[in-house]
């Protein structure tokens, strides 16, 4: 293989390992939905038992984003406990909201989880060696020593998300968005970058705007 081409491919795989960051790869509006603020938001993460740790850092980094554009915004788990809804029917849990005076409803949900076998290529370098230019095989043995080491396999995992939003007041779903995360540095880092994206999407798609009255005092 030419040298360029296993310096391509080390470039890729250093892109690959160190890339965190969420992306929207599909989302769904309602049609014909004017814009609209909400006086209080509720975020539910929907997240198996034993990812936890996933739930509430999700839920408290969106609640975050959401409070930065001055919205009254609350983590269900902080809120009501880890099983705060596990036992009610669809009415019950609507009323629980809504004499709480929630008006809008977040949803995070881990749709999947899965590793891949990524390959990543040797040790790539360069150094000029000016000393050795003039000697064709003393710089030949030089520079073969450092264009490569040997590769190995590592696994690297991919999540997949999807938030929906509910509009309490008429009980639709006005919005759906999903997104993938490539093996994030740490829970924090993959919890912090979803709820930009998905606020950041949101708001380009006018679901939300910057709410006027500010934050307000929990209730």
């Amino acid at each position: 293989m030419k040298t360029i081409d296993k310096f391509i491919i080390a470039i890729l795989s250093i892109i690959i390992l160190s890339c965190s960051a969420s992306r929207v790869t599909t989302y769904w509006k309602k049609p014909n939905i004017a814009e609209k603020s909400y006086n209080k938001i509720m975020v539910i993460g929907v997240i198996h038992e034993a990812d936890r740790s996933y739930q509430e850092r999700m839920e408290n980094h969106l609640v975050g984003d959401l409070r930065n554009l001055g919205y009254n915004a609350y983590s269900a788990l902080n809120e009501y406990g880890p099983k705060g809804f596990d036992k009610l029917s669809k009415e019950e849990a609507y009323k629980k909201l809504r004499v709480d005076s929630v008006d809008a409803v977040i949803t995070i949900v881990l749709l999947n989880k899965e590793k891949e076998r990524y390959y990543v290529p040797g040790r790539i370098s360069y150094s000029p060696y000016a000393d050795y230019q003039h000697r064709l095989w003393d710089y030949y043995n030089t520079m073969r020593n450092h264009i490569s080491g040997p590769g190995y396999y590592t696994m690297l995992t991919k999540y997949f998300w999807e938030s929906n939003f509910y509009d309490l007041d008429t009980k639709d779903l006005t919005y759906s968005v999903q997104t993938q995360s490539f093996d994030p540095a740490s829970t924090e880092s993959l919890a912090h970058e979803y709820g930009k994206k998905i606020v950041s999407n949101m708001q380009k798609n006018k679901i939300l705007s910057k709410h006027k009255e500010g934050v307000k005092k929990p209730m």
